[in-house]
C-alpha cells in the first residue's frame, strides 16, 4: 500500500508539472517564432502558417493576409512556414517555387537575398535572448536583489579553502581577474569551476593576497535532477547581513544582459568539458526533465519562479538553435555562409543530405535526453519508495 501511495504521489506530481511546463515552453516558443515572423513580414516575405505545436490542428484562424494561426496537438515546439517552404523547418521547395507566378515568387522565402534570409532565420534566437534579458532585468528592477558581502566568516576543516590558505575575515575581491562584489557572485564562479585552478585575490587586513584554490567536485541529486558543482568550503556572512539593493532601469538592463551572458558562458563551459571528457552527458535533459523542473519550480517559487525559468529556457533554446546543425537555425545560417563564399547556393542534393544528417542528429539527441530523463525519473521513484 505504501508503494502504491508513493507511486500515485509521484505520478500526481509529474502530471501536475505538465501545466507549468506548457506555460513556460509555449511562451518561449511563441517569442522565438514571433521573431522569425516579424522580421519575415518586415522583409516582405509571405507567411503561410504560424503554429504553436505540431501535428493535427486543434484550433486556428486566418488573418487578413492569409496566414493561418494555429494551435496543434503536440505542444513541443512550433514553426513559421513561409511561402516557398516545403515544411516548418524552412526546407526550400524548389518545385513549388518554380510553379509560382512572378508575384508569388517575389514574396517567397527562397527568392529573397541571402542577407534577408539570414536576418529572418537569426531573428528567432535573437528574440529568445531579448526575452531573457527583459525577464532578468524586469525582475531585478521590480524586486531588487539581496546582496551579501564576499567575506569569509569561517573556513570548513579539510576543505579546498583550507588547503588554499583562506582565513576568517578575508574579503574576496576577484577570481581569475573577474571582480567579485558579493558572496553570490563568488559562489556562481566557484560552482562552475570544479577541479579547476582559480587565482583568487583577497583583502586580508587591508593587504591584497593572491591564493590559488581548486574547488572540490561535489555531486548531488536534487528535485531538479543530478547536479555537479564546485565547492571551496567557505561559510559566508549570516543571512541578516544581506541587504536588499534596488536598481534603476539602466542598471537593471545591464544586470539582465550580464545574467543572460552568464547562462551562455556556463553552457559553453559545460559543452567544452563534455567534449574533453571532463564532464558527463547525464545532465542533459529533454521534455520530461524540463517538465519535472517546471513542476518543482512552480511548487517552490510560484509564478515568479516560473518567470525565472522562462528566462533560463529562453537562453537555452536560443543558443541551441544557433548551433551549426542542419535543420536548426544555425544550420541554415551555415548554408547561407557557404552561399556567400561560393557565390551561389549549395546544390539541392547537398542541402537534402545536410538536412537528413541534421534530422538524425537532433533525433538522437532527443532520444538520449529522454533516456536521461527516464533514468532520473526512475531514481526519483525509487527514492520515493
Amino acid at each position: 500500500m505504501d508503494f502504491l501511495s508513493s507511486m500515485g504521489g509521484n505520478a500526481a506530481g509529474f502530471f501536475g508539472a505538465v501545466i507549468p511546463f506548457l506555460f513556460v515552453l509555449t511562451i518561449v516558443v511563441f517569442v522565438h517564432e514571433m521573431g522569425h515572423f516579424l522580421v519575415g513580414r518586415w522583409c516582405g516575405v509571405g507567411v503561410n502558417a504560424f503554429s504553436i505545436g505540431f501535428g493535427p490542428e486543434l484550433i486556428g484562424f486566418n488573418d487578413r493576409r492569409g496566414t493561418r494561426w494555429k494551435l496543434c496537438a503536440i505542444p513541443l515546439g512550433g514553426y513559421v512556414k513561409f511561402v516557398g517552404d516545403a515544411n516548418g523547418a524552412s526546407v526550400p521547395d524548389p518545385e513549388a517555387v518554380a510553379r509560382m507566378n512572378p508575384q508569388e515568387r517575389a514574396i517567397s522565402f527562397p527568392a529573397q537575398p541571402v542577407a534577408k534570409r539570414a536576418a529572418i532565420v537569426a531573428a528567432g534566437p535573437i528574440a529568445n535572448f531579448i526575452l531573457a534579458i527583459a525577464v532578468f532585468a524586469g525582475a531585478i528592477y521590480v524586486s531588487g536583489r539581496y546582496e551579501t558581502p564576499a567575506r569569509v566568516e569561517a573556513v570548513q576543516p579539510g576543505s579546498a579553502a583550507e588547503r588554499a590558505g583562506f582565513q576568517s575575515g578575508d574579503v574576496i575581491r576577484s577570481i581569475d581577474g573577474q571582480t567579485i562584489a558579493t558572496f553570490g557572485e563568488m559562489q556562481r564562479v566557484v560552482s562552475g569551476a570544479a577541479g579547476s585552478s582559480l587565482s583568487i585575490v583577497v583583502d586580508r587586513g587591508g593587504e591584497a593576497k593572491t591564493l590559488t584554490a581548486v574547488p572540490d567536485r561535489i555531486e548531488d541529486r536534487t528535485p531538479f535532477g543530478r547536479h555537479r558543482f564546485g565547492r571551496l568550503g567557505i561559510n559566508g556572512p549570516r543571512a541578516d547581513a544581506a541587504k536588499l539593493v534596488h536598481y534603476g532601469p539602466y542598471e537593471s538592463l545591464k544586470l539582465g544582459v550580464h545574467e543572460t551572458y552568464f547562462v551562455v558562458e556556463r553552457t559553453f563551459d559545460y559543452i567544452g568539458k563534455l567534449v574533453t571528457g571532463r564532464e558527463s552527458a547525464d545532465q542533459l535533459s529533454g521534455p520530461i526533465g524540463i517538465a519535472r523542473v517546471s513542476g518543482e519550480v512552480a511548487r517552490v517559487g510560484g509564478v515568479g519562479g516560473l518567470i525565472g525559468l522562462i528566462a533560463l529556457l529562453s537562453v537555452s533554446i536560443g543558443l541551441l538553435n544557433l548551433f551549426p546543425i542542419p535543420l536548426l537555425d544555425g544550420g541554415h545560417l551555415l548554408f547561407y555562409a557557404f552561399e556567400v563564399i561560393r557565390g551561389r547556393p549549395l546544390s539541392e542534393r547537398a542541402q537534402e543530405i545536410g538536412f537528413r544528417i541534421g534530422l538524425a542528429f537532433v533525433l538522437m539527441l532527443m532520444l538520449f535526453a529522454a533516456w536521461n530523463d527516464i533514468l532520473n525519473l526512475g531514481a526519483s521513484l525509487s527514492r520515493g519508495t
